[in-house]
């Protein structure tokens, strides 16, 4: 599998849950950030920010594996809505980060458009501290929508772009065939 599409399916898992009675989701995020962290390993070395995406990444594998358990995740929501918020901002983090990073490797169009995800994923994560914040409950469909099509847009792109060689695998050129 070609790293952009390892880390679009990780995010794919992420983006769907499928709960049995209520509790545990039959599709881990954790597997997902697995996925992702497996594409993020392969592609080339000249992506910028790195060590800043291992390092989030690491920390949203660990946050989807507390959160997993329905228990934690019901607890932070019933204290504060936002209490769940900024246990999901090492994601939402992450996923900006990842956009801006490719779009440093990217061709012209392609950066267009990953700049433009990027931005939009930070703008879903920021505005739940507005909703939220202004106690606007009537825009938490907005919110809850808007989060879950930027994620679309990214996954499509990251998909979209898997086969460009600005994206292909890192290959080890210490190797002799």
């Amino acid at each position: 599998m070609k790293p952009l599409q390892s880390i679009a399916m990780g995010f794919v898992i992420i983006a769907l849950s499928v709960r049995v009675n209520g509790a545990y989701d039959v599709l881990p995020d954790p597997i997902g950030w697995l996925l992702v962290l497996q594409g993020l390993g392969q592609l080339s070395p000249a992506l910028p920010h790195r060590p800043a995406l291992r390092s989030l990444g690491l920390l949203a594998l660990v946050m989807s594996v507390v959160l997993w358990f329905p228990g934690l995740a019901n607890g932070l929501e019933d204290a504060d809505e936002s209490l769940l918020w900024a246990a999901n901002l090492p994601q939402l983090i992450f996923v900006a980060v990842l956009c801006r990073a490719l779009a440093g490797l990217a061709d012209d169009a392609a950066a267009r458009w990953l700049r433009t995800a990027a931005a939009l994923t930070v703008v879903a994560a920021l505005l739940p501290v507005v909703v939220l914040g202004a106690d606007e409950s009537a825009l938490l469909g907005v919110m809850v929508v808007g989060g879950a099509a930027v994620l679309l847009l990214v996954i499509v792109l990251l998909f979209r772009y898997a086969g460009r060689p600005w994206s292909a695998p890192q290959v080890d050129q210490t190797t002799t065939g």
